[in-house]
């Protein structure tokens, strides 16, 4: 079934364990790693790709991730850098692959959902406005995810 709104989308990233979650949540960062480039992230990112990850590790890669999304917050500046920014956004993204799921969570959304204001901010930044196909992108990964 083709995924063609976030409805859609959203329901199809719910319907998933958290393991599977974390899986697609980290291939929909990885699009944006390049904006970051921050090696706890991608750590995070290769962790969360995992299925044999333990909690233990989780929890070690997750701290590290969050680290990197203060100091990228901090990196932002008072006026607003959008290149940091969608840095930012980056490790934000990678904190939810990582985090600890609780009931209802959705940690592929949130992931998705910051991954999609990473590239936000790259376009601004390039001058290119705040059109980007980030979305579809996200909904073909999902869809390969399933096969």
């Amino acid at each position: 079934m083709a995924i063609t709104n976030d409805r859609e989308f959203k329901a199809a990233l719910a319907a998933l364990g958290v393991a599977q979650q974390r899986q697609v949540a980290a291939r929909f960062v990885q699009r944006v790693f390049p904006l970051s480039n921050d090696v706890r992230v991608k750590a995070a990112l290769e962790a969360a790709g995992r299925a044999d990850i333990s909690e233990a590790e989780l929890t070690v890669v997750a701290q590290a991730a969050n680290s990197a999304r203060v100091e990228s917050f901090t990196q932002c500046g008072r006026e607003t850098d959008w290149a940091a920014q969608a840095g930012h956004f980056v490790a934000k993204a990678a904190v939810a692959c990582v985090r600890a799921a609780e009931a209802g969570d959705n940690p592929a959304w949130e992931a998705a959902m910051q991954a999609r204001m990473a590239r936000t901010c790259e376009t601004v930044a390039s001058g290119e406005g705040t059109e980007n196909r980030e979305a579809e992108e996200q909904y073909r990964i999902l869809e390969d995810f399933q096969k």
